[in-house]
This record gives structure tokens, sequence and C-alpha cells, in this order.
């Protein structure tokens, strides 16, 4: 059995292939602000106008000056004329001066002359035309002036940012109807082995459903690619060589599945090696689940060579084929990764010098969240449909002994 050359760390992998990977920047295209979620910015975007455009109310009460307020208690209010009341929508054809006030509603266009709001549950109307102030504001309180939110000129969403459903109602309400956002790279995937058959058929003897196409294409599309599946290639040198070069040539990223046998393992090696230059960076990461896993750039384009189990698989599709992703996105602006504190429940041993992966089953205890480990072999799809997420073992770190806190990855 051929022994692997040398086993990088997972960081200083994935440093290297996307230091050799060309900075090109992506490809990009204008799309309609609704129609962007999801999407990467692939310019700064400004704001061409203050948000709120004008002073508006943030109460249902009286528009006032806050001086005409001051003093004003329950036991000795201050008295105001009420001289109309705001339109929503419309600016007011009347200005206020000294002793004056006005109805507002929320969301109202403050009045000239007005610099604040008084609550409605802080007044109380007495007689025709007079408004009792039970409780004094200050200046611009209950209020949301011109640029608050966004000021005229201001970045509001630097290039590389991930577009949100924040993200989108914020362009709308700068009147930004249209972004110019890198265009979703294509990632090939395919895989390979004489025992897969389609999903859609009924095994026989020896023989297995296909679940890394479908795996692997969901996390091509949580993240932001879009998956083009190559199908099921039988473990010839020539087949998987056709293959390859079919997706190197049409897609921006090539996945290749394969089995676990050192054999198959090294017909993928040859495989990609025939690709292009520089070829093959990678091939053995120091990580479990996952050692046999393959990095390389052929022709300027990412090629990852996978271990075919599926757990393996798809935990090192996250370490390796999301940041490729993420770099032909220039998404530059990095938000945390949903995690959590847990109680570990099983101690669980870890070989020094490796990186380990470990499902775990996330529960509420009176005192917080405990963490369960699935231990479960790598091909074994369902350990990870029950787990709520990952702990990592560093590789200085030989394990976690129960009753420890750890840190949770969730999916």
């Amino acid at each position: 059995m051929p022994e692997f050359l040398k086993l990088l760390p997972p960081t200083e992998a994935l440093e290297l292939l996307l230091q050799t990977l060309p900075d090109l920047g992506p490809a990009t295209e204008m799309i309609g602000t609704p129609q962007a979620l999801g999407r990467v910015t692939a310019s700064d975007v400004y704001a061409h106008q203050p948000l709120p455009s004008f002073a508006r109310s943030t109460m249902d009460g009286y528009a006032l000056r806050a001086r005409d307020s001051y003093g004003a208690s329950e036991s000795m209010p201050a008295y105001l004329t009420v001289v109309g009341e705001v339109p929503m929508g419309a600016a007011t054809a009347f200005r206020l001066t000294s002793g004056q006030a006005a109805v507002i509603h929320t969301g109202g266009m403050l009045p000239e002359g007005a610099d604040a709001v008084v609550m409605l549950e802080q007044t109380q109307a007495v007689g025709r035309g007079e408004v009792e102030i039970l409780k004094a504001v200050a200046e611009g309180e209950n209020v949301l002036l011109v640029g608050e939110d966004v000021a005229e000129g201001q970045l509001v969403l630097p290039a590389g940012t991930r577009i949100r459903p924040p993200e989108v109602g914020g362009c709308m309400a700068l009147g930004i109807s249209d972004l110019r956002v890198a265009k979703i790279p294509t990632v090939g995937i395919i895989s390979s082995g004489d025992e897969i058959i389609s999903a859609y058929s009924l095994p026989g003897p020896g023989q297995v459903r296909d679940v890394n196409s479908y795996s692997l294409a969901a996390l091509v599309t949580q993240t932001g690619g879009s998956p083009v599946l190559y199908g099921i290639v039988p473990d010839r040198l020539e087949s998987l060589r056709s293959a390859a070069g079919k997706a190197l040539q049409e897609c921006d990223v090539t996945v290749i599945t394969a089995g676990s046998s050192a054999s198959v393992r090294d017909m993928t090696s040859e495989t990609i090696r025939t690709l292009g230059k520089p070829g093959v960076l990678v091939h053995g990461v120091n990580v479990r689940p996952g050692k046999p896993t393959i990095l390389a750039v052929c022709n300027g384009k990412a090629v990852v060579g996978l271990p075919g189990n599926p757990v393996s698989a798809l935990v090192i599709a996250s370490l390796f084929v999301v940041p490729v992703i993420e770099k032909l996105l220039g998404l530059k602006v990095r938000r945390p990764r949903a995690r959590l504190q847990a109680i570990l429940m099983t101690n669980i041993a870890s070989q020094a010098g490796r990186e380990d992966w470990v499902a775990v089953k996330v529960t509420s205890s009176g005192t917080g969240w405990q963490a369960e480990p699935i231990f479960a072999k790598s091909n074994l799809i369902f350990s990870l449909v029950q787990a709520d997420g990952l702990i990592r073992i560093q590789p200085d770190v030989t394990g976690f002994s129960a009753g420890e806190v750890v840190e949770v990855y969730l999916y």
C-alpha cells in the first residue's frame, strides 16, 4: 500500500491551495436587488441620499419645540396650542412657533419649527385645541433625524459582502434597485466507483446509491456556487480522465469523489496530474476524517479529490471546497459562523498532531447545552443527519474529557 509522502495540517494545505489559485477577481453581472439574496457584491455600494431623507417621528404623539416642554410634569403640565395634524406621506403647510404643537403619527414628517415629539401617553387633551404635556422631552427625542441611519455618500456595502435580507431591504430603502454581484461559480462533481449506482435505482448485491453527488451539490449551493453533476464514473483511468477533463473545461472548480482503496486514490491522483499545471499540490492531509484528500490547481482552476466515504467527503469539502468557492466569489466580509459552548458528555480521544472533527448531538439541560459525540464510521451518512454540529480537536490536543466545555460548530 503506497504511503502518503507528507501529511500537511489542514490550515497549511488550504493556504497553499488558495495561494496557488490566480487572483483574477470574480466575473460580475448586474441583477435586481430583490433577486440578490445570497449573492456577493462585486463593487462598493454607496448611498446617494441620506436615510432618512427627512426628520420623522418614531411615536404617535405631538410634535413640538422641546424647550416648550422643559419643566413639565404630571403635577405641573405645560399647556400648548394644537395648530393641526401632520398628514402622512406629505409635508405640513404650517410652521410651529412658541407654545404650539401638532398631532403626529409614527413615520410622519416633522413640521418645520419642531425638534421633538412627546408620546401620546404622556399628554392629555384639554378643551378644544389645547393639550397638556405631562413630561419634558429633549431635542431630538422620539425623532429620526436626517441621515441618522445612513449619511449621503456613505459606504453601505463593501465589495465582497454576502447579501442577506437586511441588505436587500436597506438597498431598496435607498433606491438602489440593481447591484453588481459576482457571477455564481460552477462546481463540477464527479462520483467514481464500480459499486456506485444512481440514487434513483434499486441497489443489487454489493451496490450502493450515490450519496456524495447530492450532499456535495447541496453544500455547493448553500455556499453560493452552482453544482454541475457529471454522473457516476467507473473505476477506469480513461473514463475518469475523460470526465475530469470535461468538468475542468466547463466548470470553475472540479471535485472528484473516489473510493477508499489505495488503487482508486492513486487513479484519482494520476488523473489530476494529467489535467494541467502545476497539478497536485497536496496528497494527504493530517485530519480525520479525510486523510487521503488531494488538492490541486490545474490550468488556473482548483481540483479537489475527496474520499469516497460520505461523511469524510462532506467534512473535507467544508474545509477545502467551500473556501475555494468563497474566493471565486470575492467574499471579503467574513461573518462569524454559528457556534455554541456545550458540556461534553463522553470522553473523546485524539491522536497528537492530527486535527479531528467529531459529530455531536446537542441537547438542552437545566444548566446549559450538552454535547454527546456520535461515534460512527465515515461511510455512515446518517451520523451527520443525527448530529447538530461538529467539534474540532486541534492537532496539539490529545482529546477532550467528559465534563469539559467544548465549542460546537453548528450546521
